[in-house]
């Protein structure tokens, strides 16, 4: 065991059937090194960096378990490209839960720490890179103010792991508001019937949806929360161009934050097609499905609580029905809100939703890079067309004057409104190539620099005063671009 170094474990999801998790050991390293340690979140944990600095390559490793932790592997089933499996934490170990200064409570994974139950054929090992991309992408999120899990800490083994090539192997330490997954509740509910669906619903009530203690109607209320919630955080990844890549039930947190990032990115050029994962290669978790297959999983979250709703099947078949009915709305509320503070619309008109559109049509026949147009209407510009870089091109002028004009119908003055849309609109997101860079240099020349110098410009997306051309231009052949899962 570990001295204290700040860590403060409890163990509540251990309080839940012993179907929902087993007993687990990290596996031991050969050369623990930490190469990536995130210093703020150490502190708002109530961890001592200074401490970590010195002994957080073997907790982070998993060569020494902290003090008061009960590691365990969690199980979960989930629908993987729309077929269900048997899932469970097959390379990901839950030391147990983190209680902050704050009062939160927060899961402490180590994420690549070999072999559980649940490992099936696989070798519970993670690759560098991989975890690498994990931490960049999950604290850009959070500094773009996107719900997500973040990143603590990664370790170098000094192993090798067997992928198509072998690779350095690393481990990734996780936080979460929890690991409660869609695919959790479906676990319940094929293992455990109604009173193990049950149990984990009331857990989940507490611990992320406290102000619905007492409901007459708890589990219709805790999935009407849920379901909002992922209309939320849609709305945000589509406002970004986030492309998360995987989003199979497992995937999806009750919590309602960004979960499992494996072959994630960001898109540049406009297109709803967009699909940078190897392994989509029919596009169902394309930028534009993102949306549908939220409501899809939901809809798989509505069948495994099904029981909850009503003794009846009917009735519960109903009311499940008339939740599920409510997301593409909530969704496109959310969404527009986003949009109008996007473009400075501070107001609500009728016309909002087809200007929006209209602006996507010729963003989508142009080419144009979806984060620098909106950066550029926040600047006072004309978007650029890419195909020839002149600024308007066809159709895009005449749009400009209409939002101008639109703008100019609100109480707000175009200093007011600009700065709402600073606010809205990330002048520097993970560009592909930037993160590629970073995992290059990183993985095959041990030069962490270039990663250090991406997470400094990440961790301020919405500052407009800096001129940083080589984050903030797309790279070449992004549309060729591919990400891998990393298992």
């Amino acid at each position: 065991m570990a001295g204290m170094a700040g860590w403060h474990f409890e163990h509540t999801y251990a309080g839940l059937p012993e179907l929902f998790y087993s007993a687990a050991m990290p596996a031991t390293v050969r050369e623990p090194r930490l190469v990536a340690f995130n210093r703020p979140l150490a502190i708002a944990l109530g961890l001592e960096p200074e401490r970590l600095a010195q002994e957080g390559a073997a907790i982070f490793g998993g060569n020494v378990l902290p003090e008061g932790s009960r590691p365990i592997a969690q199980a979960y089933a989930g629908h993987q490209f729309g077929h269900f499996t048997a899932l469970g934490d097959g390379r990901a170990i839950l030391l147990g839960e983190q209680v902050t200064p704050a009062g939160d409570r927060l899961d402490i994974q180590l994420k690549g720490s070999g072999r559980t139950r649940f490992s099936r054929r696989g070798d519970g090992r993670a690759a560098l890179g991989p975890m690498l991309r994990e931490y960049i992408i999950s604290e850009a999120l959070h500094a773009l103010g996107i719900p997500t899990t973040r990143s603590l800490a990664v370790v170098a083994t000094g192993e090798p792991v067997q992928r198509e090539t072998m690779l350095p192997g690393a481990v990734l330490t996780r936080v979460a508001a929890s690991h409660i997954r869609v695919g959790t509740m479906e676990w319940a509910a094929a293992h455990g019937g109604e009173s193990a669906t049950r149990a984990l619903a009331d857990y989940t009530l507490q611990r992320h949806y406290p102000e619905l203690a007492g409901s007459p109607e708890p589990y219709l209320d805790l999935f009407n929360a849920i379901l909002d919630r992922q209309a939320s955080l849609l709305a945000r990844w589509q406002l970004v161009g986030f492309i998360h890549g995987v989003m199979n039930t497992d995937n999806m947190a009750l919590s309602g934050e960004t979960i499992d990032y494996g072959p994630c990115a960001f898109m540049d050029a406009y297109d709803p097609a967009t699909v940078f994962s190897s392994i989509d290669a029919g596009g169902r978790y394309a930028y534009g499905n993102q949306p549908p297959i939220a409501h899809w999983n939901l809809t798989r979250l509505a069948e495994a609580m099904l029981p909850l709703f009503d003794p009846d099947v009917a009735r519960a078949t109903a009311r499940a029905t008339a939740a599920l009915e409510r997301f593409p709305d909530l969704f496109e509320g959310y969404w527009l809100n986003g949009m109008r503070a996007k473009l400075g619309l501070l107001t609500v008109e009728p016309g909002d939703r087809a200007l929006a559109n209209d602006l996507f049509v010729w963003m989508h026949r142009r080419s144009a890079d979806f984060t620098n147009t909106f950066c550029e209407l926040t600047a006072g510009r004309v978007p650029s067309d890419v195909d020839d870089g002149v600024e308007g091109g066809p159709g895009v002028q005449a749009w400009y004057d209409r939002w101008l004009a639109r703008r100019g119908r609100q109480p707000q003055t175009l200093a007011e409104t600009g700065a709402v849309m600073q606010q809205h609109n990330p002048r520097f997101i993970p560009r592909n190539h930037n993160v590629e860079a970073a995992l290059l240099a990183a993985t095959s020349l041990g030069d962490l620099s270039v990663m250090e110098k991406l997470l400094d410009v990440l961790a301020k997306p919405y500052d407009h005063a800096r001129d940083l051309p080589m984050f903030s231009l797309p790279g070449a052949g992004d549309q060729a671009y591919r990400t891998f899962c990393g298992t």
